[in-house]
C-alpha cells in the first residue's frame, strides 16, 4: 500500500492508518479531510471468498479446491457440509451423490442421482472419486477452466481445518454451509443433529473465532445462536424465479418478508450479522440500507469481471467466487488490500 501523504497538523489525530481499522472512523475522517480520499480505498478491507474452495479452477470442495484458493489468496474459504450415516461432517453441496462429478470405484460416471450421505459411513462416501466433471453433463459447461484431479475425495470438514493449518494460514476464515431443506426433510439428518456434529468439529478443532454458519435454512442458524452464540451466522437469501427463499416462511424459520421494511431487517430480527444474498439481488440502496443496520454484505456467486467491479464499487463487504483470481484482480484495480498468497 502507498505511504499517504503528510496532512501537516491534524490536530493531534494519530497517523492515518491507524483508521483503516474501522470503515465508520474512515468514513468520519473522509468527512473531515477530503485528502484522505486519495489513499483511503487501499484502506478497505473486503473479505474474498473462494466458493467451494475454487470452483472455477479446480474440482468443487475438494483439498485441492482448497489449495488452489489458499495459494491464489483468500481471506475466506467457503463450503457446504452434509453428514454421513456414522455422524461425520463431510464437505459437499449435495445431499447424494452428485452424478455430475461423482465416479465408482471401477471409474464409472453415476448414471443419475446417488444415494444420500445420510445412508452413508464416511468410508462409503470416501469411496468415489470426485477429481474431475462429467463432460457428458450439462452441469461442468459454465466451467471450462476447472482442471481435473483424478483421485480427489469428498473430504472430511476436520481435515479442512487441518489443511488450513498446515498452510499456516492463521488468519483464513470458513464460511460454512448448513445443507439442510425444510422442503425436503428426509434428504439430510434433523436440524438439531446436524448443528449438534457441526458444532462438535469446529469445537474440537478450535475454531470456533474463524468460522461464519451460513444457510437458506434459518432453523440451523438459529440453533447456532443458542448453542454457539460465538459463531457469526450468514442469513442466505435469494429472490429468483424458480427459488425464493423469502416467499412463504418456510426457509426464514417462520419469518415473514412481508412483516419487515426490507431483507436487511427481516435478516437483523432472524439475529444473523451477514446477509448473503444472490447477487442479482442487490443494488446500491439495498447494500447501503443493510450497511445502516449494522449487517455486512456478502453476496454470491460473483463471477464476471464486470460484476465483480461493480458489486466491489457498491461497498460490499465482502465477495464469494468461483474465481478467486478474479476476485483479486478486481479488488487490486480498486486498489484494495489483497489476502497473502499461501504455499505449504
Amino acid at each position: 500500500m502507498a505511504v499517504p501523504p503528510d496532512f501537516g497538523n491534524t490536530g493531534g489525530m494519530k497517523n492515518p492508518v491507524s483508521l483503516c481499522k474501522s470503515r465508520s472512523r474512515s468514513r468520519l475522517v473522509v468527512g473531515v479531510l477530503a485528502g484522505l480520499m486519495a489513499w483511503l480505498p487501499a484502506c478497505r478491507a473486503v473479505d474474498l471468498q473462494g466458493h467451494r474452495g475454487a470452483r472455477g479452477l479446480a474440482p468443487e470442495n475438494t483439498r485441492a479446491a482448497f489449495e488452489r484458493a489458499l495459494e491464489i489468496g483468500v481471506s475466506t474459504l467457503e463450503l457446504d457440509v452434509a453428514i454421513t450415516a456414522d455422524g461425520v461432517a463431510v464437505v459437499s453441496h449435495e445431499p447424494a451423490l452428485f452424478e455430475a462429478i461423482a465416479r465408482d470405484a471401477q471409474g464409472q460416471w453415476l448414471s443419475v442421482r446417488g444415494p444420500l450421505i445420510r445412508s452413508l459411513t464416511l468410508a462409503q462416501v470416501q469411496a468415489y472419486d470426485v477429481g474431475r466433471l462429467n463432460p457428458a453433463h450439462a452441469y461442468g459447461r459454465p466451467f471450462p477452466e476447472q482442471g481435473p484431479r483424478d483421485g480427489q475425495r469428498i473430504p472430511t470438514l476436520a481435515s479442512v481445518f487441518a489443511l488450513v493449518k498446515a498452510y499456516g494460514a492463521t488468519d483464513v476464515q470458513f464460511n460454512i454451509e448448513t445443507k439442510v431443506y425444510p422442503n425436503r426433510p428426509d434428504d439430510t439428518v434433523t436440524p438439531q443433529a446436524f448443528v449438534e456434529v457441526l458444532l462438535a468439529t469446529i469445537r474440537d478443532a478450535g475454531m470456533s473465532r474463524r468460522v461464519i454458519v451460513q444457510s437458506f435454512d434459518w432453523r440451523t442458524l438459529a440453533l447456532v445462536h443458542q448453542r454457539e452464540p460465538v459463531l457469526r451466522t450468514a442469513c442466505l437469501t435469494t429472490q429468483g424465479r424458480n427459488f425464493n427463499t423469502l416467499g412463504d416462511g418456510s426457509w426464514t424459520a417462520g419469518r415473514r418478508l412481508a412483516d419487515y421494511p426490507s431483507v436487511a431487517h427481516l435478516v437483523k430480527a432472524a439475529g444473523c450479522t451477514i446477509w448473503s444474498p444472490a447477487f442479482m439481488d442487490l443494488d446500491p440502496h439495498a447494500v447501503q440500507g443493510a450497511q445502516a443496520q449494522g449487517l455486512q454484505v456478502i453476496p454470491w456467486t460473483v463471477n464476471s469481471p464486470a460484476d465483480l467491479d461493480r458489486l466491489i464499487g457498491w461497498g460490499v463487504d465482502g465477495i464469494i467466487t468461483d474465481y478467486p483470481d478474479r476476485g483479486r484482480a478486481a479488488m487490486r484495480q480498486r486498489a484494495l488490500a489483497l489476502p497473502k498468497a499461501l504455499k505449504n
